[in-house]
């Protein structure tokens, strides 16, 4: 009986895979995933130089950073359900040609404008590859064992990416200008192209109905609106303000009618029944949080590591490694963690390490503390990939095989929702805590401390200007303020995090391995392209 059965899981393992082994189909989509994720924070390292040479103003730079991550978040819905109506590696396959085309207008950008449309361009590219990638992954790997080790990997590959990225940019500033950062896109792509058109399964979900056009501009602009209020919330703009509260409350309306007009449709976009069931909507939740700590403390370690320490960008994309080392094991270790203690003590766990690193970081001060910084670092990465891996792995475990675009999608969304949210919440509580430092510096005017208040980049430009006593008290002032600023946003890091760890706990206790799971016929052989 045993040996029947196994030979049943093996051939319906193989049927699900069929036109192509699925450790080679794992293999290119982590390509893939690597592409998106080198550029989600190449930029991080490059910011001090983009600033020198493009002069942008303090709203500008914010857009340069958020444009990518707002417009990925709002298009994901979009594209991952197109995906799942005609065919998600044609969707693949054009996100690559729109990525390399977006990083060629970025490198060769002569103005903060055109840098911030490049950026937008590259959204749209990372709103095409993100869920495609997921959901092929779903349906290529219909056993939850096997699922788990290549999401596992998957993740380990994300965390490569993003630790490659400031190491990538630091190499590229040490010895070219900064829009190289943006150059090295095109080979992966022009090597993604061709492979991916050879060797990646072709897949679609249920074709019933019409695709819902009207609700994915909808969704789209809701989340575009929600992000942008909050993006402007971040720049300290005032909360009553009109271009604050409008977009705002537009995307809020959009939101909630396109939840209603989902609701009602024969055939939705989006099955918001999936959300009915803990695992897959606490598990949404979770990766939101852990986001949302991840990526804005990513940018202020950044420049902590420049601006206080004066490191060089290299040396700070050195300093982020052992974060990706650390994040890399998790992944690796994830199948095995999930099997053994379950999604919910993993990922409580997961909260639980990461908030304890954060408050370790808070030990960090004007001088450099290689030590501290080191075994925050790797407890950082451990936990937060730790989180991430068990969340990822039950929200994609819990949604249908044959909305696979559409979940992956929405797993997309709040891992991009919860960065660019993460951006503007913390950048707010770091301005917050950053700018009263610089009021009433000795020797120092008004209009000067006013200007060196926006961030610590300008406020070394200000004490440049001034010179002498006034300018050294400036610089130091500005210097011990971020030190503040960056202990009260680690602390508020960490108070999120803990609230993601009691999240955690609606979370299955233990790992549920039922039988494999079989794709409909319209979405396994006949729709796939053999090798």
């Amino acid at each position: 009986m045993s040996g029947t059965t196994t030979a049943g899981a093996a051939l319906r393992r193989r049927a699900a895979g069929a036109g192509a082994n699925r450790w080679v189909v794992l293999f290119v989509l982590c390509v893939s995933l690597l592409l998106v994720a080198v550029d989600a924070t190449v930029l991080h390292v490059a910011i001090p130089a983009v600033s020198e040479d493009l002069r942008p103003g303090g709203i500008e730079l914010l857009w340069i950073v958020d444009a990518y991550p707002l417009v990925c978040a709002s298009l994901l819905i979009l594209f991952g359900t197109l995906g799942d109506r005609v065919g998600r590696r044609r969707v693949l396959l054009l996100g690559y040609a729109l990525f390399g085309v977006a990083s060629a207008l970025a490198a060769l950008a002569d103005s903060a404008q055109v840098l911030i449309a490049a950026r937008a361009l590259l959204g749209v590219g990372g709103a095409m590859i993100m869920p495609a990638t997921l959901s092929i992954l779903r349906q290529v790997f219909p056993d939850r064992r096997e699922r788990a080790l290549a999401i596992g990997v998957w993740s380990a590959v994300a965390a490569v990416g993003a630790a490659v990225g400031p190491l990538l940019g630091g190499f590229l500033l040490e010895h070219f200008w900064w829009g190289a950062v943006f150059l090295v896109n095109i080979p992966l792509m022009l090597v993604s192209l061709p492979v991916g058109r050879l060797l990646l399964p072709e897949s679609k979900g249920e074709r019933d109905g019409p695709w819902d056009v009207v609700g994915a501009l909808m969704a789209a602009a809701g989340l575009f609106g929600v992000v942008l209020g909050v993006k402007r919330l971040g720049t300290g703009e005032p909360a009553g303000g009109l271009f604050t509260v409008a977009p705002l409350a537009v995307g809020a309306v959009l939101l909630a009618l396109f939840v209603r007009r989902q609701r009602r449709r024969t055939h939705p976009l989006v099955d918001l029944r999936m959300f009915a069931r803990p695992a897959f909507s606490t598990s949404v939740g979770c990766i939101v949080l852990a986001m949302l700590a991840l990526v804005g403390l990513e940018l202020i370690a950044a420049q902590y590591l420049q601006l206080v320490l004066g490191l060089s960008p290299l040396q700070t994309g050195l300093r982020l490694l052992p974060l990706t080392f650390a994040a890399m094991a998790a992944g690796l270790a994830g199948a095995r963690m999930l099997r053994r203690f379950g999604p919910r003590r993993m990922v409580c766990s997961g909260f639980c390490l990461t908030a304890a690193a954060v408050v370790l970081l808070t030990g960090l001060g004007r001088t450099d503390q290689c030590a501290l910084m080191l075994s925050g670092f790797v407890l950082l990465g451990f936990g937060l990939e730790t989180t991430l891996f068990g969340a990822y792995e039950s929200m994609l475990s819990e949604a249908p095989p044959a909305q696979a675009g559409g979940a992956a999608a929405i797993g997309e969304t709040s891992y991009q929702l919860g960065a660019g949210i993460g951006i503007a919440l913390l950048g707010t509580v770091m301005n917050a805590a950053y700018a009263p430092g610089l009021a009433g510096v000795p020797g120092v005017p008004a209009s000067a401390s006013g200007a060196a208040a926006h961030s610590l980049g300008e406020a070394y430009e200000v004490a440049a200007q001034l010179g002498g006593p006034a300018g050294a008290a400036l610089r130091y002032a500005a210097r011990d303020a971020f030190v503040h600023g960056l202990h009260v946003t680690l602390l508020v890091s960490a108070g999120l995090l803990l609230l993601g760890a009691a999240m955690a706990l609606r979370l299955p206790q233990m790992m549920q391995c039922g039988p494999v799971e079989v794709p409909s016929p319209r979405e396994s052989v006949e729709d796939r392209v053999s090798v």
